[in-house]
């Protein structure tokens, strides 16, 4: 009988323990993850106030709205110029510096130190130091310009100017950290394959492009999908950067106001939780489809084992 039940045990052990190690894990997403994502969803069926409350049920009528909604389609070109502004040099950058840090190097240590600064920055100084730089009339940068020749620029105030300025914040930020990933894989390709290039006369460019590359396929991968959702969802970096006095709305005329802006715009400053939850929905659904889009592309470019 006692074997019996041993026997019992060591098959309950080896079918039921895993799950129970990894259970914490699906009730933490269950619970901060799964079920704020079907809230926001039936939040989005109803016209709900954030103080009021639930106010009835109106369908698809939110999402008719937005659908409908210039300013939402402003803030989603916003948000895409942005993204591609910061997220495509960003991360060529970051390739480029992780290759001449991954090469032999006095102080490499120090140097990769320094790569991780602007990512352990605030990124509210960081905002206050990039403002006072493009600041218009006294600016660093106007005040290069002007030497020159060239009238200061209301760098705030445009379009072109506003999405430049806060992409270079994101990518001040977020570069050095990329290089870091990106040497961490090429710190586990094998030396077989650098030696097996040199035997056959690969220069130095084509050996990092056919052999480093393909070799760091994953850490690529996961960073562009990473910098697509990160990108998708910017709020942060526009938000410190606007000195107008409109917080949330991006400018004087929405010139850079992103879509989370107009998320917090509509869902804390006017207090209708309703549509800001289909706001949400709608960038979940838009953040999914870019990113396994980016992550498809990366692939199919750096080619298939």
């Amino acid at each position: 009988m006692a074997g019996r039940w041993r026997a019992i045990g060591a098959r309950f052990d080896a079918r039921v323990t895993p799950f129970l190690f990894i259970a914490p894990f699906f009730v933490l997403f269950a619970v901060f993850g799964l079920y704020p994502l079907v809230r926001l969803l039936w939040m989005s069926l109803h016209h709900w106030q954030l103080i009021g409350g639930d106010e009835g049920y109106v369908g698809l009528a939110n999402y008719a709205r937005l659908f409908g909604d210039p300013n939402f389609y402003n803030a989603l070109f916003n948000t895409a110029s942005i993204f591609l502004l910061s997220t495509v040099p960003q991360l060529f950058s970051a390739l480029a510096i992780a290759a001449l840090l991954n090469r032999p190097l006095r102080a490499a240590s120090a140097w990769r130190a320094v790569m991780m600064l602007p990512n352990v920055v605030s990124v509210v100084a960081v905002a206050l130091v990039f403002g006072q730089l493009f600041g218009r009339d006294f600016g660093v940068v106007n005040w290069v310009l002007g030497l020159f020749g060239a009238d200061p620029v209301s760098w705030e105030s445009h379009r072109w100017s506003s999405h430049l300025v806060i992409a270079l914040i994101v990518m001040w930020r977020w570069t050095g950290y990329n290089a870091l990933l990106y040497l961490a894989a090429m710190r586990s390709v094998p030396v077989e394959l650098y030696e097996a290039a040199e035997l056959d006369g690969a220069s130095r460019w084509r050996t990092f492009w056919a052999v480093t590359v393909p070799s760091i396929r994953p850490t690529i991968i996961f960073t562009v999908v990473v910098a697509t959702i990160g990108g998708l969802q910017l709020f942060a970096e526009p938000q410190l950067f606007d000195s107008s006095g409109t917080k949330g709305v991006g400018g004087n005329e929405r010139q850079f106001q992103t879509v989370t802006m107009y998320l917090y715009e509509k869902g804390i400053g006017l207090l209708d939780a309703g549509y800001a939850a289909t706001i949400s929905w709608v960038l979940f659904v838009v953040c999914a489809v870019c990113a396994l889009l980016n992550f498809s592309l990366v692939r199919r470019i750096a080619g298939r084992d």
